[in-house]
């Protein structure tokens, strides 16, 4: 873990606004964890001090806490399904880097729908799926996808059983339904990355491991804008069909998914540079973002875009798209000190393997609907509506308020 994830006990006093036996007896009580630096000198966990630094300030300040909650702020509702702690991730305590690599994305399902991989087997055993019929084949893929569901939906009558035990069937049909609809294929035949790989990039040895491994990468990611609106919809008691939609609706958006669209119109428009940097920075001098780079919640870099590459390395060591891929990243990191993210994973992924237009954010949709069950599943067994209140902040009315004679 690098260096800067640490503070001395100095810093963390002066971050907490306490003294330095304080803090020994922070560790004493268990509320800091401490390492070993050199002989004699200890260091302690960045996370753990700001989380007792948002709890000190919860106590204060109730109030701001829960207005800063809704940007990556304080955690609002309790889940088992994703951990995200010193910049790595984990499906149900299991490392995203080893499920990326080692499991199929029926496995990964499993797991974070059940809590059981075992599972996937029972879950994934139908494979029949029958596609409703869509006036425009033409489509953008993730427009395909959101499309083809409402239509779905109404032929499905087991949709509407909302019982913790069901949902995780419905969720398999759901998600053999999208990649029959993203691929074109009538059915799916092996598994869902098999499937994705024989229609999109035959021939290609490599490509069923790194579309498995995207799509594993893309699964969850805690309770981003498209996980929160999809887990909303459940608690009101929708069918997957509908909180996959809606989880689609969100992922659409400019600030979410179509980030993906962006990295990949970058790594276009950058292909006839003769400078890359000189390109790069006329875009920022123009205030043009650059999409692709950094992420709030990984400030040494993404671990999933950064696996992504590694896996394309391994497998393509001479393509001329993922060289070119690790300039636009080399001069992106002189430039503005940022590193790649998944978007630029994925927009890579996409050139690499030659995929359909649209490719890289198809894939993000059908592993990200994995995360969106997941948490329909962990909602409806609260059977609780999420209804946050506002804070009113607006011209009060006059006269009517506690008035009195």
């Amino acid at each position: 873990m690098p260096k800067s994830q640490y503070y001395s006990a100095q810093e963390v006093a002066a971050e907490l606004g306490i003294s330095v036996p304080t803090v020994y007896a922070y560790v004493s009580r268990g509320l800091l964890r401490s390492e070993r630096e050199g002989t004699h000198a200890h260091r302690y966990l960045r996370e753990d001090v700001q989380k007792l630094k948002q709890r000190k300030e919860q106590r204060r300040n109730p109030s701001s806490v829960a207005a800063g909650a809704l940007h990556w702020g304080t955690p609002v509702l309790d889940s088992a399904i994703t951990l995200i702690s010193a910049e790595q991730i984990y499906y149900r305590g299991q490392n995203v880097r080893d499920l990326a690599q080692n499991s199929s994305v029926e496995q990964v399902a499993a797991l974070v729908w059940t809590g059981k991989i075992a599972d996937s087997e029972q879950l994934f055993a139908n494979r029949q799926t029958t596609l409703p019929a869509l006036a425009r084949p033409d489509l953008p893929l993730i427009d395909r996808l959101a499309a083809f569901l409402p239509l779905a939906a109404v032929a499905d009558s087991a949709a509407f059983d909302l019982r913790p035990v069901a949902l995780p069937r419905t969720g398999a049909k759901v998600l053999h339904l999208l990649t029959a609809v993203a691929t074109g294929a009538e059915r799916v035949e092996t598994t869902i990355a098999q499937t994705v790989a024989d229609h999109w990039c035959p021939n290609d040895q490599h490509a069923t491991a790194l579309i498995s491994a995207a799509l594993i990468l893309c699964a969850d990611h805690e309770l981003n804008v498209s996980t929160w609106t999809a887990r909303c919809g459940a608690s009101a008691g929708a069918t997957l069909y509908a909180v996959v939609s809606a989880g689609l609706a969100a992922l659409s958006g400019v600030h979410h998914g179509k980030q993906t669209e962006l990295t990949a119109l970058l790594l276009a428009d950058l292909g006839g540079a003769t400078d890359l940097r000189a390109a790069l920075a006329q875009k920022i001098r123009l205030g043009q973002s650059i999409p692709g780079f950094g992420h709030v919640l990984y400030p040494h870099g993404d671990p999933r875009g950064r696996l992504l590459l590694d896996m394309l390395q391994t497998a393509y060591p001479d393509h001329p798209q993922l060289a070119f891929a690790h300039a636009v990243a080399a001069a992106i990191q002189a430039l503005l000190g940022e590193y790649p993210n998944l978007d630029f994973g994925l927009a890579v992924v996409e050139r690499v393997l030659g995929l359909p237009s649209g490719g890289g954010l198809a894939l993000f949709a059908l592993g990200r609907t994995v995360g969106w069950i997941g948490h329909a599943i962990e909602q409806a067994a609260t059977n609780k509506l999420i209804r946050p209140r506002a804070r009113y902040v607006g011209q009060m009315p006059t006269g009517e308020i506690g008035a009195r004679d």
